[in-house]
């Protein structure tokens, strides 16, 4: 423990980890969560003189959406399909532009996009939800169902994999609850989906000269002659990296999770993600997609790390250690497009290359003719991964020392 606690001590004394935690908490809290709540996503865009033509009125802006979306009862069913967009059409007939923002307008255009294509005016560049007959909303889930079956046709999936999809999709319940989903959709498809991106560049900066810089400053022959030997200093630089990444997304989860509570609250909890993406199958709400995001987050981040502590004790270069590990993560999302779709999604097996947004899509793995659901394995295969990459750290450095 003491060792571990040296080392611990080590890597936060360094400029280079307090300046990275700080620009990451910058980015990640302050202006990813906090002016986006406040300023860039939800402030009434009324001021086009401002940046990003909003005012910095989120907070009051997602209190009153909030506030609208109760009146609908709190579920989803053709009635209130069809009141949504007689509200919009009254109020844009009436000019009231800061009410009209409090209406979730692209989700409901989007909708009407999927499921109601025969209502489309070719001859217009309006929205669907400026001039479609509230009447003829119809159908919704019927709609759905037939639009999520052509959706898994046009893209293959049929057979037994169409069968398990839709057997997921059978335990969603209908009709979905409804309140202010666009604040949900936000936090789930950016500010936590990113979360990992972000701080796989901060991890690398601040952990790859963890076994390398070893090298740039001349200790390791003092090293060898320690009485705790090679392989017990090892380890405890393993556990400080660990150490550091929990630290690390404590600090950001935390933060996220203080702005959320404050600006969105814990309102709409039970709705399910089908209300962020329409044909999603899975049987989840905005609470266990949160929670999955942060855990994939969190163990990718792990994994990461070990591949990153690899790397930094397979060579005695700082600049190298850092470009390799950001290449891990940074470099097969580049050349993924380039690839076979079932390389793709193998690619997204390694720490941090895939994403947490998989949950609202309907990718598979399949294995000895059995489905599995990409999610199950995108959480836990990245820190598989990294728990092997630790015993080849431990002997790489080793290696070198003994050179």
């Amino acid at each position: 423990m003491e060792l571990i606690r040296l080392e611990h001590k080590k890597l936060w004394c360094r400029n280079s980890t307090k300046i990275s935690v700080l620009l990451c908490f910058i980015y990640v809290v302050l202006i990813g969560t906090v002016l986006s709540f406040q300023w860039f996503t939800y402030g009434s865009s009324n001021d086009h003189t401002s940046s990003f033509g909003n005012n910095f009125d989120g907070y009051s802006m997602i209190k009153d959406s909030q506030e609208y979306s109760r009146t609908f009862g709190g579920k989803l069913t053709d009635e209130t399909l069809q009141q949504m967009v007689t509200d919009y059409q009254d109020m844009a007939v009436a000019n009231l532009d800061r009410e009209i923002q409090l209406i979730d307008r692209p989700i409901i255009d989007s909708w009407l996009e999927q499921l109601y294509p025969e209502l489309k005016d070719t001859n217009t560049y309006n929205t669907m939800i400026t001039y479609a007959v509230p009447d003829k909303l119809t159908g919704f889930y019927e709609r759905r169902t037939q639009a999520l079956e052509d959706f898994l046709e046009i893209n293959d999936q049929t057979g037994a994999e169409r069968e398990y999809l839709l057997q997921m999709e059978e335990k969603v319940e209908k009709p979905f609850s409804y309140e202010f989903r666009e604040g949900w959709s936000n936090l789930l498809a950016s500010m936590i989906a990113e979360l990992g991106t972000v701080m796989a560049l901060f991890l690398a900066i601040v952990l790859s000269p963890l076994f390398s810089g070893e090298w740039r400053d001349n200790t390791s022959p003092l090293l060898l002659t320690t009485r705790y030997g090679w392989d017990k200093i090892a380890r405890a630089k393993i556990i400080t990296g660990l150490l550091f990444t929990t630290e690390l997304f404590l600090l950001l989860s935390t933060g996220i999770l203080l702005s959320q509570s404050f600006y969105l609250g814990w309102s709409g909890w039970d709705m399910p993600i089908q209300m962020v993406k329409l044909i999603a199958v899975a049987p989840m709400n905005m609470l266990q997609a949160e929670i999955y995001e942060y855990a994939f987050t969190f163990l990718g981040a792990l994994g990461y790390t070990c591949i990153i502590l690899l790397i930094s004790s397979a060579v005695k270069n700082n600049m190298f250690a850092l470009i390799f590990s950001l290449m891990a993560v940074y470099l097969p999302p580049m050349i993924a497009q380039y690839l076979p779709f079932s390389l793709q999604k193998a690619l997204d097996l390694l720490p941090l290359v895939g994403s947490p947004t998989d949950i609202f899509r309907t990718n598979t793995f399949c294995f000895f003719g059995r489905y599995i659901w990409s999610p199950y394995l995108l959480i836990a295969v990245p820190v598989l991964i990294g728990l092997l990459c630790t015993p080849f750290t431990v002997r790489r450095w080793s290696r070198k020392l003994k050179k």
